[in-house]
């Protein structure tokens, strides 16, 4: 395992030279919002501004808003975390941004840590903290595969996403240098930036709790979609089109795309779908050769009775 930075020695006081734009997207979360919004307010390193943006929202999200002082409130049509999450970016005037999930809650000395650390450790671009989970009411744990860390973690985020939204803050540089979040994608936007972002940069770690995440909710985008590694297969193909990637993490890289993918193109031929499965198939020949990737199909097909799409 890889070693966590930890701040516990560092003095506890505040930084005016480094200034941060809270971000917070959002739709139809009118009963959460205020929530996340008080939490921010509550913080004991005051941000530079806070943005929300409403992304369409059809309930009672703009009167709530519209109770809250010194929040700067943009509102669009609905095109999806993503777009909404770049508008602010786009209009945020601070070097450091710090995302928060309408539907979480930073417990009060989240952005005082983090802005701690960045000032003692001023190469930093990016620094993240861990969290407490909260499903349907109850506190649990996370399973191990989900055990946050700092350094060069990009082998730990091809399986899955290690990093929260809501426990991110993120320097200006780095969206200028990747571009913002992938407003194509419908779910796992955060595991396509986080792969751009730490295959090029180290992350820092802050090993305290200082966020809590919220789950079990059918608004979910995880709720809301099925097969969400097709969605990561898109971002593992797009990464491997680049020149971003040294030979070991290109290696691994493959090594995962052809597990996601054997375990999605399994799902569509146990379904019938065999010409979306083929299409797949076709389009990542410059990748995997043909014949090795059927051959996993093949073998897998004969193994594993439980693949789901």
């Amino acid at each position: 395992m890889r070693d966590k930075s930890k701040i516990a020695s560092l003095p506890v006081k505040t930084s005016p030279e480094i200034t941060v734009s809270v971000i917070i997207p959002t739709h139809n979360r009118a009963h959460t919002i205020t929530r996340a919004l008080d939490s921010v307010y509550n913080q004991t390193f005051k941000p530079t501004e806070v943005i929300v943006v409403d992304d369409g929202s059809t309930d009672e999200t703009r009167a709530v808003l519209s109770s809250y002082k010194d929040l700067t409130v943009l509102h669009q049509d609905n095109q999806g975390v993503s777009s909404a999450r770049n508008t602010a970016i786009n209009h945020a005037q601070s070097t450091w941004l710090a995302f928060l999930d309408s539907d979480d809650e930073w417990l009060p000395e989240k952005l005082m840590y983090q802005v701690e650390f960045i000032k003692h450790y001023q190469e930093a671009r990016i620094c993240h903290c861990d969290e407490i989970w909260i499903r349907n009411g109850k506190r649990v744990n996370p399973a191990n595969r989900h055990e946050k860390s700092g350094g060069w973690i990009y082998p730990d985020c091809l399986p899955l996403c290690v990093i929260s939204p809501s426990a991110v803050m993120i320097h200006r540089e780095i969206f200028e240098k990747i571009g913002l979040f992938d407003a194509a994608l419908p779910a796992c936007e955060d595991y396509d930036l986080w792969l751009r972002i730490c295959s090029q940069w180290p992350v820092s770690f802050i090993d305290r709790h200082l966020l809590k995440k919220y789950g079990g909710h059918e608004d979910q985008l995880s709720k809301r979609f099925v097969a969400m590694d097709r969605f990561r297969i898109h971002a593992l193909l797009k990464i491997l089109r680049t020149d971003k990637l040294n030979t070991g993490y290109r290696q691994a890289t493959i090594y995962t795309l052809q597990n996601k993918l054997t375990i999605y193109l399994n799902g569509l031929y146990k379904r019938d779908r065999h010409a979306e499965a083929e299409q797949i198939l076709e389009s990542v020949t410059d990748l995997i050769p043909l014949d090795q990737l059927r051959n996993q199909l093949n073998i897998r097909e004969s193994i594993d009775g439980e693949t789901t799409v």
